[in-house]
């Protein structure tokens, strides 16, 4: 099987497109710009999805559905935001082709322009506040707190599978409230219930903060984000959760009457994560073989495989193999049994570890004299031969070990990675050595900001709500400073 990948340490870069092309994840369309998501790597979103959407439904919210396309008045109307999105936004600007009086296929039917141009979503703010001022009257209809799981298009330049690509699938939080704290706190809980996610799902560790005013949400009053450190040294942002104000309310005039009777403006929060999230998953863990997945977002957590010789083999170890299967579901463990008889135990064993399967199983006619199986193990690559009863029990310690071991690889890479740094000339060693996190004080400036983006590519990526004041002076300026920030090279 053609499988080879480009090693990280030759090209990180190829190593990734390599990955997600041959584990059979996503591959680029004929539009530019945009992916095809095949079906492995659908699975996995799926699993995400589907977890994440108890979480928010644990959390009282409840999935709604609103329209692809937004008036462009509507962007005009909150000027933070439009400035924020403008150059990503796709335009509608017609809505009927013709024949080509040339015989040359189809034309845009010039007849046909729209009288308002309307914006295919690059995020739905403003046409969930318009909707908004519909259903909210007074403080009896809050708080509101919808999600919707829908694509969106950021008409990106320089695209990469998952990364950044010009649609994308994700899931957008809007909630409206009666008070500015009411929706602090969900932006707040939202940021946490991503930082659970990513850490106890996908084994990623990150360092939850805020953003800094330059690189606040378009429209924001606060950004909270969670970041995550990849293998490369690289920071992925993964998450973000934004305190709204009264922004939206006022530039879609959404007002309630309070208790008190008096007329308010309606507080807000958004909140999302993408597809992008796959891009996360595969760089935190995988290796020069592959996929690296954890157990719990693995479409595959099992995989058997039977080594025979003939047909009676076969049926033998089927029967052995049925009973394994049947205990492993009752665990709610995923597992395939692959009888495909077109292709050799080599190659399949080599097809799983590029797809990342957690544990896979081998049962030979010796294997079931013995009652033993083979136990191979992704994260580690180490093998043993376990006996047949019991096995149940034993593989779903086993998947909870691989998931807590993929979380502590990551977080020592990340441990390994992190530096505090005093000067400027220290930061800049670091960044283009080891890379990784770097904490450092900053004089709170956007000026400064800037400059170190500039002359090195490094960004304020967050400052990190568990970093503790101390006194200190900015590695540029030399200018007071109480708190170190987190900067990193990103994507």
């Amino acid at each position: 099987m053609a499988k080879v990948l480009t090693p990280r340490s030759e090209s990180y870069s190829q190593w990734y497109n390599d990955l997600v092309l041959k584990a059979g994840l996503a591959e680029n369309s004929a539009v530019r710009g945009s992916m095809v998501i095949k079906p492995y790597g659908y699975a996995i979103w799926e699993k995400m999805q589907r977890i994440l959407d108890q979480m928010f439904k644990d959390t009282g919210h409840e999935n709604a559905y609103f329209p692809l396309f937004i008036p462009k008045s509507f962007l005009s109307k909150e000027a933070d935001h439009v400035e924020g999105f403008a150059k990503e936004c796709a335009v509608v600007t017609h809505y009927r082709l013709k024949n080509d009086p040339d015989g040359k296929g189809v034309i845009v039917d010039p007849e046909a322009k729209l009288e308002e141009e309307l914006i295919v979503r690059p995020t739905s703010e403003t046409i969930i506040w318009s909707t908004y001022k519909n259903w909210i009257q007074s403080y009896r209809d809050l708080p509101i707190k919808c999600n919707q799981w829908a694509n969106v298009v950021r008409w990106e330049m320089r695209t990469r599978l998952f990364l950044r690509t010009a649609e994308f699938l994700w899931q957008e939080g809007h909630t409206a409230h009666a008070t500015r704290e009411e929706a602090i706190e969900e932006t707040e809980t939202m940021i946490k219930v991503y930082s659970d996610f990513a850490e106890n799902y996908m084994g990623v560790p990150v360092k939850i903060g805020v953003k800094t005013a330059n690189e606040r949400f378009a429209g924001a009053l606060e950004t909270y984000t969670i970041e995550a450190l990849m293998q490369d040294g690289k920071a992925l942002q993964s998450g973000t959760s934004h305190f709204l104000g009264q922004n939206f309310a006022k530039a879609f005039d959404v007002k309630f009457a309070n208790k008190e009777g008096k007329e308010d403006f309606v507080w807000a929060s958004s909140w999302g994560v993408s597809t992008r999230l796959m891009g996360a998953l595969i760089m935190a863990h995988s290796d020069d073989n592959g996929l690296v997945l954890p157990p719990k977002l693995a479409p595959i957590q099992v995989v058997i495989v039977p080594i025979y010789r003939s047909q009676e083999d076969l049926d033998k170890i089927s029967e052995a193999v049925s009973d394994i299967q049947s205990k492993l579901r009752a665990r709610g463990i995923d597992v395939k049994f692959d009888t495909n008889d077109q292709r050799k135990p080599g190659w399949k064993f080599a097809q799983y570890e590029l797809q990342g399967v957690p544990v896979r199983l081998a049962m030979g006619a010796r294997d079931l004299e013995n009652g033993t199986v083979e136990v191979a193990r992704r994260d580690t690559l180490t093998k043993e031969v376990v006996s047949i009863e019991g096995i149940d029990g034993y593989i779903a310690e086993l998947l909870d070990t691989i998931q807590e071991n993929i979380f502590a690889k990551a977080a020592k890479y990340r441990e390994e990675h992190t530096t505090s740094v005093e000067t400027y000339d220290e930061f800049k060693n670091v960044l283009e050595g080891k890379g990784g996190f770097i904490l450092a004080h900053w004089d709170g400036t956007e000026e400064t900001e800037l400059k170190v983006k500039e002359e090195t590519k490094a960004t304020i990526r967050c400052i990190p709500l568990d970093q503790p004041e101390e006194d200190g002076v900015c590695m540029v300026t030399g200018k007071p400073s109480k708190k170190r920030v987190l900067f990193a090279k990103a994507y």
